[in-house]
């Protein structure tokens, strides 16, 4: 029997590879020509680690022959976000700055912790210069367009992450998430993206953007891959002082179908408003197979999304100041304004949203005590064309960089656990629905997708119609 990689989820393709079906050389090597024969159009991957991987493939299939457990990701292919540490490699972070950077002496935890676990890396993926964007349309390496519909944006600033994954490149990703990172992307590819809660998952060695906001997570096929790559992932670090030293909850063995005990609700007021109508009926369609009628209200959605970008230009800009001041002209131009922007906001605005974070912390936390599950838009359109600036939503003429992040914004602003699922639609593009919970209930978002996904309300479209 032929293993198809690239329309079976990591799991299976570990299983196969273990149980001799077949081997971690031939994934390696059809993975490979997937990306050589695709990437020119999309233009996901910066770097390709091909010799590294193929010889890495073949250790695993000697570790294998010999009786051994190279891992639960045994030759699974994976890629990674330009802006984790690659040994080897420079970390480009989207930006053109950077590449007079040395390459990086070690690995991102993250990656490391994936090797570790057998999975084999394939390269680095596009992303807007320095993760500052919704649409990873980078002056420096190119846009990357969506798999789905190639005159349209893959959504930003994992894109090339999202993008990757949709277009069975590889089964599985890592990006970042600071306002919206992996869960635009992810919706816009219809991929399955996840935001763990702020602090759970090492982001040592990844490049940052705004330290108080900055999330790392995965990308996958499956809720099983989800779970998966969260697992491995977990655990304290000293290189992240932000990672707490809270003991690995394993996901995995939680992914059993029983809601019943749930308390699960909508998001009305903010989440309700500014979107599409395909977009709510997204989240009508998941509440009726969930047998959800309950409606919550996040207050003051709107004023955390304006703190959120007074904290993200701040912390942003000051990273950058140096060079804003030495080399203004080597920025992507929609990033150093931004920056420029937010080098000029007032501290006292700055400090004013941070502790406006701590009242609004508090009161979503009152809401959890009365619930469990939150859901709520990711997105409040399907993709928009490349190099749109403008679009027209419920009426209204919005920018549309900014507005992409009109749902994820508020969440990540709190360092809530969210997933982003793609919902399986009769027509039309991708869209995705966030499962949203209280800090570190990943499990209970996870037995919520895997009953979706029993129920097929939610799952990849294996092959879009760019990548066959």
């Amino acid at each position: 029997m032929t293993i198809k990689f690239n329309e079976i989820d990591a799991i299976a393709i570990a299983t196969a590879i273990k149980t001799g079906e077949s081997t971690a050389q031939t994934i390696v090597t059809k993975c490979l020509q997937q990306i050589n024969q695709h990437n020119q159009t999309l233009n996901c991957f910066t770097a390709i680690t091909a010799e590294t991987a193929l010889n890495t493939a073949k250790q695993i299939d000697t570790e294998i022959a010999q009786g051994k457990n190279p891992g639960i990701l045994a030759g699974v292919p994976f890629a990674v976000k330009n802006l984790y540490d690659i040994a080897g490699i420079i970390t480009l972070a989207g930006a053109k700055i950077n590449t007079k950077n040395p390459p990086a002496t070690v690995d991102a935890t993250a990656v490391a912790k994936l090797k570790q676990a057998g999975a084999i890396l394939i390269g680095a993926l596009n992303m807007d210069e320095y993760a500052y964007g919704f649409v990873t349309e980078n002056s420096h390496y190119g846009a990357t367009p969506n798999p789905h519909d190639l005159t349209r944006i893959s959504g930003g600033s994992s894109g090339g992450s999202a993008a990757a994954v949709a277009a069975s490149l590889v089964p599985i990703t890592l990006g970042s998430d600071t306002n919206g990172s992996i869960r635009v992307p992810a919706s816009l590819c219809g991929v399955f993206g996840f935001k763990p809660t702020y602090g759970r998952l090492s982001r040592a060695g990844v490049f940052l953007f705004a330290s108080s906001l900055d999330h790392v997570g995965p990308f996958a096929r499956s809720v099983r891959d989800i779970a998966t790559v969260h697992d491995v992932l977990q655990g304290s670090d000293i290189r992240d002082p932000v990672c707490t030293h809270r003991t690995p909850e394993a996901c995995l063995p939680q992914l059993n179908h029983n809601i019943e005990s749930l308390r699960i609700a909508v998001a009305d007021d903010h989440f309700a408003t500014g979107g599409e109508p395909e977009v709510f009926a997204a989240v009508e369609q998941v509440a009726t197979a969930l047998g959800v009628t309950r409606r919550v209200t996040i207050p003051e959605a709107h004023r955390a999304r304006a703190a959120a970008y007074i904290i993200t230009a701040t912390e942003g800009a000051n990273l950058h100041l140096d060079n804003l001041r030495t080399r203004p002209q080597d920025f992507d131009p929609a990033t150093r304004d931004r920056f420029l922007a937010g080098a000029l906001i007032p501290a006292d605005w700055y400090i004013q949203a941070q502790r406006f974070r701590r009242w609004y912390q508090g009161c979503v936390g009152e809401i959890f005590k009365e619930v469990d599950i939150i859901l709520a838009p990711t997105t409040p359109c399907v993709a928009p064309l490349l190099g749109q600036e403008k679009m027209t939503i419920a009426g209204e003429e919005v920018l549309v960089r900014p507005n992409l992040g009109l749902y994820t914004q508020p969440l990540s602003f709190i360092g809530l656990p969210v997933l982003s699922v793609p919902i399986r639609r009769t027509n039309g593009l991708p869209l995705g629905v966030q499962i949203i919970a209280a800090p570190y209930n990943e499990a209970l978002i996870l037995r919520v997708a895997a009953f979706l996904e029993m129920e097929q309300l939610v799952g990849l479209i294996s092959n879009p119609p760019n990548c066959t």
